[in-house]
């Protein structure tokens, strides 16, 4: 089939009124997927049931150096889980406090930190006439709803292949001292898949900001969500902590990551790595915010996965069942939609999702067509800040949960509406 955009208006009336018989076929099937975020599959979280078997009522319950993890100390964590999240991260054990189950529930706590108390004894930013944040998108809606949530101003960043336009960010960390911090997806971006290029990664550390509370909220939450075995289909970024530090930056990042998508979202860890002097500022709130986290949760991961080894092959088996899944959404794209100029996707190496640029005008049609007939997407907007995308034309796809077969099912429905709604929109724009 030809580009839309060379059709004439009677072929493409045509052809609408031949893929409107196809669409309310569809509607009949009385589908019922949900595509609209990133959750593990049940096969997926069957991967992890030796997960609750390893520890029992009989087994010792004490870490190598002998701490009772039943009992209260280590506010931080215990030494062998700090290892476990270091290698995770590609980061050193001493950087490291183990949390609870969600790394976003650190990345909250952190901008209420910096906003009730400062940032390592800056002014609280809730005394500051402006608080603004630097946002990568399409990115996270999840980052961009704590920022909205504190009333914090949010500048878009354009995305590129090779990360945040840097240009950008330098002119704004550096000249602005009202911008306080920039959310980050460094590796298989969330929804782009996109991993930061060692040229962006090296600008970031050697940011001058005009702010000295100014961080980078590194949020590496797919560190080891690789979809292939294939070394060179495994993307691999620079450690942001060394090279800060190399920079003479020490102070400026925060790094994020936990086991939600590892093990159990709901029974995971979660860890944030950073400089000494951060480190100190955040136990300092931390020792009146809690007597500690979950130490023997800590215990089943390490006993669990054993070393970090044992997470890269756990990791493996996740990807065997997340690619077909994948390959499925990519291979409807290609053969349905490729050369007709009415959409673009990502193919990533890595995390959890696929990212499709409708034409312009058109990402909210969609998403709402497509829930009409029964698959429910993530909302259009939402991977931009305040939920507005200025050319509502990306929309992000989660593949994880539905089966292969359904995936499938779903994307047919999907580029069936991707069609209809671009015909009507370049038929309007004529």
């Amino acid at each position: 089939m030809k580009s839309f955009k060379e059709m004439t208006r009677e072929e493409l009336l045509s052809l609408k009124s031949q893929l409107e018989k196809e669409y309310e076929d569809a509607k009949g099937k009385g589908l019922k997927l949900d595509m609209s975020r990133g959750k593990p599959s049940p096969a997926q979280l069957d991967l992890s049931k030796g997960f609750l078997d390893a520890l029992s009522s009989e087994d010792t319950l004490k870490t190598e150096d002998g701490v009772d993890t039943r009992n209260y100390g280590l506010l931080d964590g215990i030494a062998e889980a700090k290892k476990l999240m270091a290698d995770i991260m590609g980061v050193k054990p001493e950087s490291v406090i183990v949390c609870g189950n969600a790394s976003l529930n650190i990345m909250f706590d952190t901008v209420a930190r910096s906003f009730s108390h400062g940032v390592n004894g800056e002014t609280p930013w809730c005394k500051l006439d402006k608080v603004k944040f630097l946002c990568p998108a399409p990115g996270y809606d999840r980052h961009f709803r704590i920022t909205e949530y504190f009333g914090i101003e949010m500048i878009t960043i354009p995305m590129s292949p090779e990360g945040p336009d840097m240009d950008l960010v330098e002119k704004y960390v550096n000249n602005d001292e009202t911008v306080k911090g920039i959310w980050c997806v460094p590796k298989y971006s969330n929804p782009q898949g996109y991993s930061y290029s060692d040229e962006t990664v090296k600008r970031f550390a050697a940011l001058k900001p005009a702010a000295k509370d100014f961080r980078i909220f590194w949020d590496n939450a797919y560190a080891i969500h690789h979809l292939y075995a294939e070394a060179d289909r495994q993307d691999e970024i620079l450690d942001i902590l060394s090279e800060c530090a190399k920079a003479g930056n020490p102070d400026m990042v925060y790094e994020f990551s936990s086991t939600s998508k590892v093990t159990y979202a709901g029974g995971g860890i979660s860890a944030v790595a950073t400089s000494d002097a951060n480190l100190a500022w955040i136990k300092k709130s931390m020792t009146v915010q809690t007597i500690g986290y979950d130490k023997v949760n800590q215990l089943r991961h390490v006993r669990f996965f054993k070393d970090f080894d044992g997470v890269k092959a756990h990791m493996m088996k996740h990807a065997d069942s997340m690619r077909p899944k994948f390959l499925a959404v990519l291979d409807v794209l290609e053969k349905e939609l490729g050369g007709l100029e009415i959409g673009s996707w990502t193919n990533p190496n890595g995390g959890y999702f696929i990212s499709f640029d409708a034409l312009p005008g058109c990402a909210k049609a969609i998403v709402a067509k497509c829930k009409e007939a029964g698959v429910v997407l993530t909302g259009a907007g939402a991977t931009y800040p305040y939920g507005k995308d200025p050319e509502d034309k990306n929309i992000r796809i989660a593949p994880s949960f539905p089966s292969p077969e359904e995936m499938a099912q779903a994307t047919d429905l999907f580029v069936l509406c991707v069609k209809l709604v671009s015909i009507d929109k370049i038929l309007e724009t004529r």
